[in-house]
């Protein structure tokens, strides 16, 4: 196995999302000949799309309804009262799983996906996709996973930063969630119960692993772990997550790959800067599928086999422009609810300003810069600050600095702003 930290480049709003028509890496599996498997939730592509353009089998909570414990979404009678601060703390505790075959989604996802391991086709290559839940918030989690964690273990909490040089929709977010009163053994129990809940990804990976091995399949099967963000968990004094701000906690989150046997792997945890467009390259890399479209990944298996340069910098983009009505998520009840768990940061988000607004951050191995098009720039040295609590974008002795990096991400923005279709139009 090898580890990078991934940053996540931008991400759409969920009332945006991959269509028929754009380059999807199920679909270009699917075409390839490869037989594909789906169990989870879907982020993906639109509920109208024809879902046998991108998958053979695809496993959804929708058909197994009965044997699943009803999602903390829900079924909220875990939640604390109204004026207690743990309202809107999205902490669950421990899941009982009373009469039902499975205690969450994923359970029934990674069943599906054993099965299907012992029953593959046995004429073609096959693509499992386990789109899991977890760790996703509400922070709930049965045992063994919920006494896993020793609570007088855990590393301090980020702390909460003076807001005048951060982003707005931070002090909103921090404001609307009222999480001030919680203690820190409240805070303890939360994050010992979101770090369990990564234990049982863990469990259920070693399931399938052993399936893998069982079947004989192990060593000629590319495995990749990864996630679209992270988690503030306490950090900040927040929980959940944003989509314009640009913390470690959020864009720096785990990738695993385990290659197939044929390539030489140097096992390691390694630093090398990632971007997640970077699975894909080592996708197309792997099975060899044709070029349809320009992106902008790099193969990850030269740096699979030793330690060498990858990436000088990565991007990460998110917000929206002011009067983009379409990407407010109008149409999401959280938006309006506020008993809704996400309104907090959602209700902000459909605000003209200055919360939800375009952002662009470059980081490299030493400094992080976030350019704001409607708010004041970020810098930070994260080896003198990696908690990234001071905004040193004013100091006299970072200019050079700042302008340096703003001509990288000039470049960056030059470079990956506009791309001309492969296939050429007939005049």
């Amino acid at each position: 196995m090898s580890g990078w930290y991934p940053h996540t480049a931008g991400h759409r709003t969920m009332v945006n999302m991959m269509k028929e028509d754009e380059p999807v890496l199920l679909k270009e599996l699917k075409d390839e000949g490869y037989f594909v498997f789906w169990a989870g939730k879907n982020d993906l592509i639109p509920s109208d799309c024809d879902m046998r353009k991108f998958c053979d089998v695809r496993i959804s909570i929708k058909d197994k309804k009965a044997e699943v414990k009803p999602s903390s979404h829900s079924d909220m009678s875990w939640r604390a009262e109204k004026n207690s601060p743990l309202y809107y703390s999205l902490y669950e505790g421990k899941r009982e799983k009373g009469d039902y075959e499975f205690v969450h989604a994923d359970h029934l996802y990674v069943n599906e996906a054993l099965n299907f391991i012992q029953n593959r086709p046995s004429d073609q290559p096959f693509c499992i996709y386990l789109s899991l839940e977890y760790p996703h918030p509400p922070y709930g989690v049965e045992e063994p996973y919920f006494s896993l964690i020793d609570r007088r273990q855990l590393k301090p909490r980020i702390p909460v930063p003076d807001w005048r040089k951060k982003p707005s929709i931070l002090k909103g977010i921090y404001d609307n969630q009222g999480l001030m009163g919680m203690t820190e053994a409240q805070w303890a129990e939360l994050r010992a119960v979101y770090l369990g809940m990564c234990s049982r990804v863990d469990a259920q990976l070693g399931q399938l692993i052993n399936a893998l091995k069982q079947q004989s399949l192990y060593d000629d099967t590319a495995i990749f772990i990864f996630s679209d963000h992270g988690d503030f968990t306490g950090d900040y004094g927040l929980v959940e997550k944003t989509q314009n701000t640009f913390e470690d906690c959020l864009t720096n989150v785990p990738l695993i790959i385990k290659p197939p046997k044929n390539i030489a792997v140097k096992s390691r945890i390694s630093d090398a800067l990632v971007e997640l467009v970077d699975f894909y390259a080592t996708v197309e890399a792997l099975c060899d599928l044709p070029k349809t479209h320009t992106h902008f990944g790099k193969s990850l298996i030269p740096l699979l086999k030793e330690e060498i340069p990858h990436r000088e910098y990565v991007c990460c983009e998110g917000g929206r422009r002011y009067g983009e009505r379409e990407a407010m998520e109008l149409s999401l009840k959280s938006t309006r609810d506020p008993q809704n768990l996400y309104n907090p940061r959602v209700r902000l988000q459909i605000m003209e300003a200055p919360y939800h607004t375009k952002a662009v951050m470059l980081r490299n191995k030493r400094y992080k810069y976030v350019y704001r098009h409607y708010e004041t720039d970020e810098l930070y040295d994260l080896q003198q600050d990696p908690k990234e609590l001071n905004n040193i974008i004013d100091e006299p002795s970072m200019r050079e600095i700042v302008l340096n990096m703003k001509e990288q991400l000039l470049s960056f923005m030059i470079e990956t702003c506009d791309v001309v279709p492969l296939k050429q139009d007939r005049r």
